[in-house]
């Protein structure tokens, strides 16, 4: 892997961001991938090592990729259908706890029953089951396999749509008119009790979101569980937002290596909390999704899976 050590050493010669992106002429796009640690032309190098005085062996680092060993071992039991691993495991306890945080009915055994017979299986004592509840259990199986595919991608628009378009496909809500599966919603909406944004603005405000994520350049938990925040906020769909963005944290965990989240449905009261008190306290959703990452933690070790 490539690391970069321009932005040191042009902090040790008295050069800000802005003051060397001046001085060498560099563009931008350029000062991103500097950030990202993306390849950069070798006459841009160059005129950097002329401002900085320096050689460019002086500015870069390799490092060894070491791998993803956990997104490595989910999709290779993915890839054999494997039962009694860690796949298996986090995909009942990913779609029970996200679903009945949403409001689903079904109990842990139901939901590990459907992921493991393709069959639903009702106690006569429970009653009825409502068919969404099923049908969004089978669809998050789908989305989580989805987001295995993804996972080293970089996060985009289309990303977060399929991952909707695979939650919602098939429900009672996609058979009306104007419920958008996989686009961005068409009426207003709120998020409990907290004023969304307007539709007209959606696509404006994610790509916004975006663009902020992306310029980053370390990705770590308190900024992924920011960009769930802002993401919740926006509300850019009509429903199924809680359930995309725990998809996305659970993604962008991957993504860059970090121990992934799942926000157990016991502590929602917490989640929603901290939801609603982010811009006053973070700390409160901070500590619930950092509480959701020891529990996932806890999977990890019963595995043995190490390297994260």
């Amino acid at each position: 892997m490539l690391y970069y050590h321009i932005f040191e050493k042009a902090k040790a010669c008295g050069y800000n961001k802005t003051a060397l992106q001046k001085a060498a002429g560099l563009s931008s796009a350029t000062v991103a991938k500097i950030g990202k640690n993306e390849p950069i032309r070798m006459d841009v190098l160059e005129r950097i090592c002329k401002v900085l005085r320096c050689q460019p062996g002086e500015l870069l680092e390799y490092i060894a990729d070491e791998g993803n060993p956990l997104l490595e071992r989910l999709r290779e039991e993915a890839g054999m259908n494997l039962r009694g691993g860690i796949y298996h495991l986090t995909q009942v306890k990913m779609a029970y706890n996200t679903n009945r945080i949403e409001g689903s009915r079904l109990t842990e055994d139901q939901t590990r029953y459907i992921y493991e017979t393709n069959m639903v299986g009702i106690e006569e004592e429970r009653g009825t089951v409502n068919v969404d509840d099923i049908t969004e259990t089978i669809n998050h199986f789908a989305a989580f396999h989805y987001l295995l595919e993804v996972a080293e991608d970089d996060l985009t628009e289309e990303i977060i749509k399929e991952f909707h378009r695979i939650l919602k496909t098939n429900t009672s809500d996609s058979r009306k008119e104007w419920f958008a599966v996989g686009d961005y919603k068409k009426r207003v909406n709120l998020a409990g009790e907290r004023v969304t944004t307007k539709p007209e603005y959606v696509a404006v405000e994610m790509a916004k979101l975006l663009a902020d994520y992306r310029v980053q350049s370390e990705i770590r938990e308190k900024d992924i569980i920011d960009f769930h925040y802002r993401f919740e906020c926006i509300h850019a769909f009509q429903d199924g937002n809680g359930r995309v963005g725990r998809l996305i944290l659970f993604k962008e965990c991957l993504k860059h290596k970090l121990v992934p989240m799942v926000i157990e449905d016991r502590f929602k009261q917490y989640y929603y909390r901290g939801l609603k008190e982010y811009e006053r306290e973070p700390g409160y959703l901070v500590d619930t999704c950092l509480h959701g990452q020891d529990v996932y933690r806890g999977y990890l070790e019963l595995f043995d899976i190490a390297g994260l």
